[in-house]
């Protein structure tokens, strides 16, 4: 299976017992709307739901950090995946939050994994079929993870990458929150970046029809951020969900696969011994 399919190879598989597609939505903390309300009006016939905010580790305050691996094999087994299920993820915006399930199926272990190109916009601008309501209950399954740390930075080593510079930090966020100019979504958080990060907002790895940009260009724009597979690169962003669609955007330009900073800047940013940039 590709890491990106279409809405026409989707709508042939949908249906078959080894494939299980999930809503991986998610909402900033200053939006309107809610991802379950979204999934009950208008979802893909037998999707069910991913949510990162319950699939997550909860004994901490930083929002969906990953959970341990144990946890997340009793969640993928209570929604029905085994370690031979077809997973397809895609969220209610396109291409903003569907990459971090993607990304976490693989830092189990789970490689029979993808994203569905153009979301749920480009699957109901087409025309095709959608279901309303909660997804019923899946039958039980058994998934073993085989967790994967190097795909995984913590602020420890973040500190040393800003410290000696041995890896290049790509930060996801818009440019005006990157620079400093532009508030945070969550309440208190200031805005700026960390030393030496470079941006490439998450916006970037998509068209003006929402789907993602061809390999070569994506090339061209993490070259023209550093990122042209020389020095290992770590991606960030505001709560490390977007720094999965600029890790998913270099795994698809053919780059080496960066790791994910989980905390991201709401973990940097809240902690007072870090240094916070501005460019603005």
């Amino acid at each position: 299976m590709e890491m990106l399919v279409s809405t026409e190879w989707l709508a042939g598989e949908l249906g078959k017992p080894d494939l299980v597609v999930f809503d991986c939505s998610t909402y900033l903390p200053n939006e309107t709307g809610n991802k379950h309300d979204g999934f009950r009006a208008a979802h893909i016939p037998g999707a069910r739901m991913f949510d990162i905010d319950a699939i997550a580790d909860d004994e901490t305050d930083l929002p969906h950090m990953v959970p341990t691996p144990a946890k997340f094999a009793r969640m993928m087994g209570a929604l029905g995946v085994s370690n031979d299920t077809r997973v397809v993820f895609y969220d209610q915006h396109g291409l903003r939050s569907s990459p971090r399930g993607w990304w976490m199926m693989r830092l189990f272990g789970h490689d029979k994994v993808a994203v569905l190109d153009g979301g749920l916009p480009a699957w109901k601008k087409e025309g095709r079929a959608v279901e309303t309501g909660d997804a019923p209950a899946p039958p039980a399954a058994t998934f073993i993870p085989d967790f994967r740390a190097a795909m995984l930075k913590g602020i420890g080593d973040i500190k040393q990458i800003v410290a000696d510079g041995s890896a290049l930090i790509l930060d996801a966020r818009a440019k005006g929150r990157f620079d400093g100019a532009a508030p945070e979504p969550r309440v208190g958080l200031p805005s700026g970046h960390m030393p030496g990060a470079g941006n490439v907002p998450a916006t970037e790895m998509s068209g003006p029809d929402g789907k993602m940009k061809d390999a070569a260009t994506l090339r061209a724009i993490f070259a023209a951020a550093g990122a042209a597979g020389g020095k290992p690169v770590v991606t960030s962003c505001g709560s490390g969900v977007t720094a999965c669609v600029i890790a998913f955007g270099m795994v698809r330009a053919g780059l080496p696969e960066p790791a994910v900073y989980d905390g991201s800047w709401t973990e940097w940013a809240s902690r007072p011994e870090t240094t916070k940039e501005k460019s603005a």
